[in-house]
């Protein structure tokens, strides 16, 4: 199924890449680890082989897209102290550990220190859903370790870490993107 959703994305996307479209933005890190290796997914299909190559090369993440822009500019000044959670499909899959929070920090909002930021919330894909009890007490622990800097939000970058953290019902866990559209609204 995956790959039958896969070549489906593609066939969605590409009449906009032959109009020249410049990049297949993706705002959750899962989504946008997958769409990059499409490429490497359907290198032996015939029929898709050429097309996955290049939605792979034109997937970006929303962080890589915004820390090369003039952010400063918009003269905006985030008002909150955030967690940040960096999605494993981010830090790992993506290898951009630590874009987030510089793109957070230029924008002016105040950053707390997440002890072994880099373990896994328990999400992990279908991981929440066939072991919940260890999805469970990885969540638990995370949650510990992003509200250790009492922060008032926590924010992160992948919808299904964004989902199972909040399942705690403790602090406020919101997209990254979304923190940063509330501070513009303000200005």
């Amino acid at each position: 199924k995956g790959l039958a959703r896969a070549r489906n994305n593609i066939d969605a996307w590409w009449p906009a890449i032959e109009a020249g479209a410049e990049a297949i933005l993706q705002t959750a890190s899962g989504c946008g680890a997958f769409v990059k290796e499409y490429g490497q997914m359907l290198k032996n299909d015939a029929l898709y082989a050429d097309k996955a190559r290049q939605v792979s090369e034109l997937a970006v993440d929303l962080v890589e897209l915004l820390r090369e822009e003039p952010l400063e500019k918009l003269a905006i000044r985030g008002d909150k102290k955030l967690a940040f959670h960096c999605p494993c499909t981010l830090q790992h899959a993506q290898k951009l550990n630590g874009e987030v929070e510089k793109v957070l920090l230029r924008l002016g909002f105040t950053l707390t220190d997440v002890p072994d930021s880099h373990l896994c919330c328990g999400s992990a894909g279908t991981y929440a859903l066939t072991h919940p009890d260890l999805a469970r007490q990885l969540r638990d622990n995370k949650m510990n370790a992003l509200e250790s800097g009492k922060p008032e939000m926590i924010v992160t970058a992948n919808i299904g870490c964004q989902t199972h953290l909040a399942s705690a019902g403790r602090t406020s866990v919101r997209h990254w993107i979304e923190i940063v559209e509330q501070a513009l609204e303000k200005e």
